[in-house]
């Protein structure tokens, strides 16, 4: 199974010479305490990480509202994913969404994500949801993932939910349920926030029994020096993070209303990303736009979606309106 990515800014071209609408990722790059813990932690590159990662699972744990025995460190949110997906079998995906589960899974069945709460989870499954919902944005509540988890739990399965956007809407997140929850394995990421995907810096949350047998299963030093900095700073950041939130909601509202007015059909969203339905094939657009070193992520090959589906990230504003003033040049608005 071939998998398309957004973020592939290496073809002919340097990465920044491209304007990247196709990766969810924090426009204003990372924080100035981000930079200085990447630093500092290159000063650590002539030796070995901590194969205990001990600072950087503290730091998570913190992150996460969780107890460091219920946190495990990972190489970004897919490693984590396919630490997970390795443990397990039997798969129920809800869909759309983010690809890789698919592959990772193997055999697995495909629900309809809108349609969850008529889901029947079969005996000893594992049920992957996404919240919020990549590529649609949308999001479950706390109380209705507990709900989801409770038929899970009834049924002697386990509910992976990967909280890889939460940090854009906290509220939704359930990381905190996982001591008192063995069947909840929650997945995260800190790259999109804080705009480091290549340091990759994710973790899984779970019972401490599950991240001891995955910890059995992994190689030592799944944390570059680099990534572990920045995991180790985390506490006490949350004015950030409130920043980074607001600042994205603002943007969000605002880009949703100029693409509604070239006549798309903007999907709400509580990520930092817009699905729009620009209602006829949009693969057109899209070569146009990358020919101007412009990327935006097609969502065709989702189960659900068409051609006419765009995932694209929110930006600054000025980027934002670049895009907008690029899609009413190629005559977006007469398509729609």
């Amino acid at each position: 199974m071939s998998v398309v990515h957004g973020g592939d800014v290496w073809r002919g071209s340097r990465p920044g010479d491209w304007l990247d609408f196709s990766a969810s990722l924090n426009p204003d790059g990372p924080p100035d305490w981000v930079r200085a813990a990447l630093a500092a932690g290159l000063e650590n590159a002539g030796y070995y990480p901590d194969p205990r990662s001990e600072s950087a699972r503290a730091g998570l744990a913190a992150h996460a509202g969780v107890s460091p025995e219920c946190i495990l460190p990972m190489s970004g949110g897919v490693e984590a994913a396919a630490a997970v997906a390795r443990l397990l079998n039997r798969h129920a995906i809800l869909q759309p969404t983010f690809q890789e589960y698919a592959r990772l899974c193997g055999a697995h069945r495909n629900v309809d994500w809108e349609n969850w709460r008529d889901f029947a989870p079969e005996p000893g499954e594992c049920v992957w949801l996404c919240n919020p919902n990549n590529p649609t944005g949308a999001a479950l509540s706390r109380e209705d993932v507990l709900a989801l988890l409770a038929r899970v739990e009834a049924e002697g399965g386990r509910l992976v939910v990967d909280e890889a956007f939460i940090d854009y809407c906290p509220g939704h997140g359930v990381a905190r349920e996982v001591a008192a929850h063995p069947a909840l394995i929650v997945l995260g990421s800190l790259t999109k926030a804080l705009a480091i995907p290549g340091a990759r810096l994710g973790y899984v949350a779970a019972h401490s029994s599950v991240i001891a047998a995955l910890e059995e299963s992994l190689p030592p030093w799944r944390l570059n020096c680099a990534a572990e900095a920045v995991a180790a700073a985390l506490p006490g950041r949350e004015g950030d993070f409130e920043v980074i939130r607001e600042r994205n909601a603002h943007r969000r509202a605002a880009f949703a209303v100029a693409l509604e007015d070239l006549g798309a059909k903007v999907q709400p969203s509580e990520a930092n990303f817009l699905l729009c339905d620009f209602g006829r094939d949009m693969r057109p657009a899209v070569e146009a736009l990358r020919e101007n070193r412009i990327l935006v992520r097609p969502c065709g090959a989702f189960p659900g979606l068409t051609d006419g589906h765009v995932r694209l990230a929110v930006r600054t504003e000025a980027e934002n309106a670049r895009l907008v003033r690029a899609l009413r040049e190629l005559g977006v608005r007469s398509w729609s």
